[in-house]
């Protein structure tokens, strides 16, 4: 591997401030200063430091979060805690959610530096299904109950939207509770589909992607790699 390259993905730094930064003398290979940015190196054998700090190449991440509350899933700071602030991992930036939850929807919350796996999950064609448990403001029951579950089945057409949603499925699992899974991420979507029959969500909570469920126990703001098994079901 190249060593400026080496450099992007184990700093902050991009390809070109690497460059930079080698020409500076900031850089060490087994111990003597370096500044060729072609130079090749081994990542398990060779020892690089940037400003007397260790380098490790670190491979691919599948992490789970339970994302808590007021938390948002953006990269930028702003108003809300950052759900990658809740993850204690080298290169924390370079993660990315697979999906993203609002800031007042809690539950399952995939992160990865994988951009191939991310995309096997969140694109339209490969039709992941997203399980959320929804707490309602008004109750559905029979005849209204049954109704909905139709509506839902058939796809709506979303104020602002220009083509329906994909038929979703429906589950009351009490006059004010209920679970519906969605193979689509657009805008708000699960809030809007309610409020398009009536209704309106007052709490929301992501069970499960595709096959992955939220794992037991897992607590709000806290996390876990994936294992091998669960990555490979994607």
């Amino acid at each position: 591997m190249r060593l400026d390259r080496f450099l992007s993905e184990t700093t902050p730094l991009t390809r070109s401030l690497a460059k930079k930064a080698l020409k500076a003398g900031e850089v060490t290979l087994n111990g003597k200063p370096v500044k060729q940015p072609a130079q090749q190196i081994s990542p398990d054998e060779d020892a690089v430091t940037w400003q007397d700090e260790p380098l490790e190449l670190v491979g691919k991440r599948y992490l789970m979060l339970h994302k808590p509350l007021g938390v948002e899933c953006t990269a930028r700071r702003g108003l809300y805690p950052r759900a990658i602030d809740l993850l204690d991992v080298p290169r924390v930036e370079r993660l990315q959610p697979v999906g993203r939850l609002d800031v007042d929807t809690t539950g399952l919350l995939l992160m990865t530096d994988d951009g191939q796996w991310l995309h096997r999950i969140t694109s339209p064609k490969h039709r992941c299904d997203k399980v959320y448990r929804a707490t309602l403001a008004e109750p559905w029951e029979g005849d209204t109950a049954a109704w909905a579950i139709e509506r839902m089945a058939e796809g709506l057409l979303l104020e602002d939207d220009d083509r329906p949603t994909r038929p979703a499925t429906l589950t009351m699992l009490g006059p004010v509770e209920a679970e519906l899974a969605i193979s689509e991420g657009r805008y708000h979507q699960v809030k809007r589909m309610f409020g398009a029959l009536g209704n309106r969500v007052t709490a929301l909570h992501r069970r499960a992607i595709g096959p992955l469920e939220l794992a037991a126990g897992l607590a709000p703001g806290e996390w876990r790699a994936l294992t091998d098994d669960e990555i490979a079901r994607f």
